[in-house]
């Protein structure tokens, strides 16, 4: 299989400050690749890159084949690029929107509208409407229809469910999915780490730097402890007490729990009585599976 990019030690720094450091990785073509990180790892930067927008300060970045530099007025040809702030003219109709992109890349909305069909079906019914009165799951909607029209052959997402709602985010990623049959290669950014489970592939970014590529899966197995999860009735008061514990490694809170890790990969029997000192009530302990996230939180440690 070919590479639809190939990095190899890209940096870029605005003034003093380092936005990304010897960034290095491929993805295959028509795979579904994610960069899962928080705001400010660097997501952006790199991704502005890629597009052509951005010039590197070293290394070098090769897209569908083509050097991002040299080559930046053929590729900008082949790629769909959704910025993460949404960037279509507001004072313009939903499908004035959708055919002045067709027209920039010299095609039209009837030429490529198979390939949107499953998305813009949704706002179809809305086409008369001014973007900037768009709900924000119909401007991510039409913000990727735009992106699609020209028939790219990568498209690249720059956190497209941010700030959107969780029936819609997951209308997203399924309309993503489809995208498979039509042989587009996705690159994506997210803070979410649920999203990350999505991807065929994913690299943990933080501070400017890869912290792993895998597969989702493999990236959870590679977390080195035992993780326990820790419920009691006040979570915060839990987990301060917890982080007092002279066994404990790491706690973090996660969804109604906290997931601790313990010297020894034991649960001390003198927990309890700790917790229960600390005014904590209503306990239970139980082994439990590591996640993206708590993956994540390892590897920023090893490398704080």
């Amino acid at each position: 299989m070919n590479n639809a990019i190939e990095s190899s030690g890209l940096s870029k720094s605005f003034g003093s400050a380092r936005a990304i450091r010897n960034i290095s990785f491929s993805v295959d073509e028509s795979e579904i690749f994610g960069f899962i990180g928080p705001d400010g790892a660097g997501k952006t930067t790199l991704f502005r890159i890629i597009t052509t927008l951005l010039l590197p300060d070293e290394g070098y970045v090769k897209v569908l084949g083509m050097d991002s530099v040299t080559d930046y007025k053929k590729l900008r040809k082949e790629i769909g690029y959704m910025p993460g702030r949404f960037s279509l003219y507001q004072d313009l109709s939903v499908e004035e929107n959708l055919s002045f992109y067709a027209t920039v890349f010299g095609t039209t909305v009837k030429e490529n509208y198979d390939l949107i069909s499953d998305i813009y079906s949704h706002i179809e019914p809305f086409k008369k409407r001014l973007a900037g009165q768009l709900s924000g799951g119909m401007k991510q909607k039409l913000a990727l229809s735009c992106a699609l029209i020209h028939k790219p052959r990568l498209l690249v997402l720059d956190e497209p469910t941010t700030g959107v709602d969780a029936i819609s985010r997951a209308e997203f990623w399924t309309m993503l999915g489809k995208l498979r049959k039509h042989n587009i290669t996705i690159l994506v950014s997210t803070p979410y780490m649920d999203e990350a489970m999505r991807c065929d592939r994913v690299a943990l970014i933080q501070k400017g730097e890869i912290l792993a590529v895998d597969t989702p899966r493999k990236i959870m197995l590679g977390f080195s402890r035992k993780l326990f999860s820790v419920k009691a009735t006040e979570k915060y008061r839990l987990i301060t007490a917890l982080r007092q514990f002279p066994a404990t490694i790491t706690a973090y809170p996660f969804g109604d729990s906290v997931h601790a890790t313990f010297t020894g990969d034991i649960v001390d029997p003198g927990l309890y009585d700790h917790l229960k000192n600390n005014g904590v009530t209503h306990v239970s302990v139980n082994e439990t599976e590591a996640g993206i996230e708590d993956r994540f939180l390892e590897l920023m440690n090893k490398t704080a």
